[in-house]
């Protein structure tokens, strides 16, 4: 825990065009990799638009771990399918972290990603400075799956003599 930065707080909003994966619709859930730490939404039944908005917190102690997230289909008598995965940097939020940015009108636009082949987004992504604190907000297209996006914010908590970023 020494060379701990900081928390990332993960809010997992929605689901959006899930695949089908039972006979008419999906019970998903979403689960959050980094390093080793894992950590999972609850499920949400017979929809393929899940509105979770649910917060996952991951302590981050190494900047250059991208956070991988897998959506599966729970079933009850088997094993639950997947129902594609993404992957995200948190660098450029990370950067955006190390301004300093208390003088910036609220809504202000510190830095944008642009969806490319090497990412997961379906749309760009603005990391921006809202209510004194720095969140981005993120839709990602899910791989290895016929369709299917995930929206999520992500906002930073400082641990009090933590390692500064």
């Amino acid at each position: 825990m020494d060379n701990l930065f900081g928390l990332l707080r993960i809010k997992i909003k929605r689901g959006i065009n899930l695949a089908v994966r039972d006979v008419r619709s999906s019970d998903p859930y979403v689960v959050v990799k980094m390093g080793n730490q894992k950590l999972k939404t609850r499920v949400i039944k017979k929809d393929v638009n899940p509105e979770w908005n649910e917060y996952l917190t991951l302590s981050v102690s190494d900047a250059n771990l991208p956070v991988k997230l897998t959506v599966y289909d729970h079933d009850r008598f088997s094993m639950d399918d997947k129902m594609g995965d993404a992957e995200f940097d948190i660098k450029p939020f990370l950067d955006a972290l190390k301004m300093n940015l208390d003088s910036l009108p609220c809504g202000t636009v510190i830095t944008r990603e642009t969806p490319c082949r090497t990412n997961c987004l379906s749309e760009e992504s603005k990391v921006t400075w809202q209510d004194n604190q720095v969140v981005q907000d993120l839709c990602l297209r899910l791989r290895n799956v016929e369709c299917g996006e995930v929206e999520l914010q992500l906002q930073w908590i400082n641990i009090p003599g933590s390692k500064r970023l």
